[in-house]
C-alpha cells in the first residue's frame, strides 16, 4: 500500500486517503438497506470507539508530530502548540455556531447555528458533515507533512491516520442515515443523504494538503489546529451522543479505550 500512494503527488494521495474515508462512511450509510433500527448497546458502542481513534489520532498523528517539526525547525514547540490546538477549536466553535445543524435524537427546535427553515433531514446531514471537516483536514495535513521531508511525518503515519479516520466513519454513516429512514425517508433517498455527509473529507483533504504545501512555515500549526479541532468534536459530540444511555457508560468507556488503542497500534506500527 505504502508503495502504491507514494507513486502520487502529496495532494492526490490526500484526496486518495478521503476517498477512502468517504467510502467508509458510505459504508456505514448503507446500513440502512439492512436494517430499520441499531441496538442502542452497539450504536452508543460504535460511537465510544470513534470517539477513542479520533483522540489517539489528535495526539500521534498530529499533535505530536507537530510539536517535533515546531522544535527541528527553531520554534517554541509548547507556545507552537497551544496556538494551533486552540485555534482548532475555536473554529470549529465558530463553525458549530454559525452553521445550521441538528443531532440525531433532537427535535427540530433544538437545532444549533442559525436559524433557517431548511428541512429536518438536510439539518441532520450537516451535523454530521460538521464532524467530517477537521476528519478531512487532518488526513491532507499529515500527507502535506510528509512532502516537507521531516523525520516526523512518515507515509506509513498518515497512511494510519486515514485508516483509523475511515474506521469510525462507520458509526457516523449509519447514526445519520437510520434516522432519516425513521424520519419517513427511503432507503435509497436516506442512503444518498448519509452517504453525501462524508462528501467534505476529499475537499478538505485536498484544501489542507495544499495549503502546508504553500506554506510550510506554519506546518506545525496545522497539524495542531487539525488536532485541536477533532478534539472538538470528541468532547462536544461523540462523548456526549454515545453516553446518553446511562446503562451503557462502563461499556461506551471500554470501547472509547478500545477505539484509542487501535488507533495508537496503527500509528505506532505503521508511522
Amino acid at each position: 500500500m505504502v508503495d502504491f500512494i507514494q507513486q502520487f503527488s502529496p495532494v492526490t494521495q490526500a484526496f486518495l486517503a478521503t476517498l477512502f474515508t468517504w467510502g467508509v462512511t458510505a459504508l456505514g450509510a448503507a446500513m440502512v438497506f439492512f436494517t430499520r433500527t441499531v441496538n442502542k448497546r452497539l450504536m452508543d458502542s460504535m460511537l465510544g470507539f470513534a470517539a477513542g481513534v479520533m483522540i489517539a489520532a489528535s495526539f500521534w498523528s498530529l499533535l505530536a508530530p507537530g510539536i517535533e517539526m515546531a522544535e527541528q525547525i527553531g520554534q517554541t514547540p509548547w507556545l507552537t502548540a497551544v496556538i494551533g490546538f486552540m485555534a482548532g477549536g475555536v473554529f470549529m466553535r465558530l463553525t458549530d455556531t454559525f452553521l445550521p445543524h441538528l443531532h440525531p435524537g433532537l427535535s427540530i427546535d433544538k437545532s444549533e447555528g442559525v436559524k433557517t427553515s431548511w428541512q429536518r433531514s438536510t439539518l441532520l446531514v450537516l451535523a454530521i458533515t460538521l464532524h467530517n471537516i477537521p476528519e478531512g483536514l487532518a488526513v491532507g495535513v499529515a500527507f502535506g507533512a510528509v512532502a516537507a521531508g521531516l523525520p516526523s511525518a512518515t507515509i506509513g503515519g498518515a497512511i494510519a491516520l486515514a485508516i483509523g479516520i475511515g474506521l469510525q466513519n462507520f458509526p457516523e454513516g449509519t447514526a445519520v442515515s437510520l434516522p432519516l429512514k425513521r424520519e419517513g425517508l427511503s432507503n435509497g433517498k436516506s442512503f444518498l443523504l448519509g452517504q453525501a455527509s462524508g462528501m467534505v473529507e476529499p475537499i478538505a483533504g485536498v484544501i489542507g494538503a495544499l495549503f502546508v504545501l504553500k506554506m510550510q512555515d506554519i506546518l506545525p500549526y496545522a497539524l495542531c489546529f487539525a488536532a485541536g479541532a477533532m478534539i472538538f468534536v470528541v468532547v462536544e459530540e461523540l462523548i456526549p451522543e454515545s453516553q446518553r444511555h446511562y446503562e451503557n457508560i462502563d461499556l461506551v468507556t471500554m470501547a472509547t479505550m478500545a477505539g484509542f488503542s487501535v488507533m495508537m497500534i496503527l500509528d505506532v506500527a505503521l508511522g
